[in-house]
């Protein structure tokens, strides 16, 4: 703590206290601890020459070709551009993948389904119902991006 030796007192030689907080020592310390921070960043660098394979990119690789279906507001069941109803979706299905040329076993493979904006729930789940009951259990939903 520091002292005061002049200044307002009752007598000649009176003490009393300063207040003030002296920051000198805490700016020698931090500017100290920026020295040695500043010095010791460049050691952390890794410096060690490695001499890196080149990656061979796929030679053509294409995009998995998706089953769209369709619902628009007013019931209508779309398989890609092909009207269809709901009874006849599961069965028309494996039959579309084939004409499109999507291999492998049709339930395997994943079904996108969009709606109108005004589909109502209930229609909108009939279609995924159907779908499962088919045997389609990949199922995913089509939305369009907000920008």
């Amino acid at each position: 703590m520091a002292a005061k030796l002049a200044g307002a007192g009752t007598g000649r030689f009176s003490i009393s206290q300063n207040a003030e907080i002296n920051v000198t020592p805490f700016v020698d310390v931090m500017l100290v601890l920026l020295i040695i921070f500043m010095v010791a960043a460049p050691m952390a660098t890794v410096s060690i020459a490695v001499d890196l394979p080149v990656a061979n990119p796929p030679k053509s690789v294409q995009p998995p070709r998706l089953t769209i279906v369709s619902l628009q507001k007013g019931g209508a069941v779309y398989i890609g551009d092909t009207l269809t109803t709901l009874a006849d979706l599961p069965g028309a299905l494996p039959v579309s993948m084939k004409a499109n040329g999507i291999p492998g076993l049709p339930q395997a493979q994943r079904i996108v389904v969009r709606a109108d904006a005004e589909v109502k729930y209930e229609q909108f789940m009939g279609v995924v119902n159907a779908l499962q009951d088919g045997g389609f259990h990949k199922i995913d939903l089509m939305a369009e991006d907000i920008e």
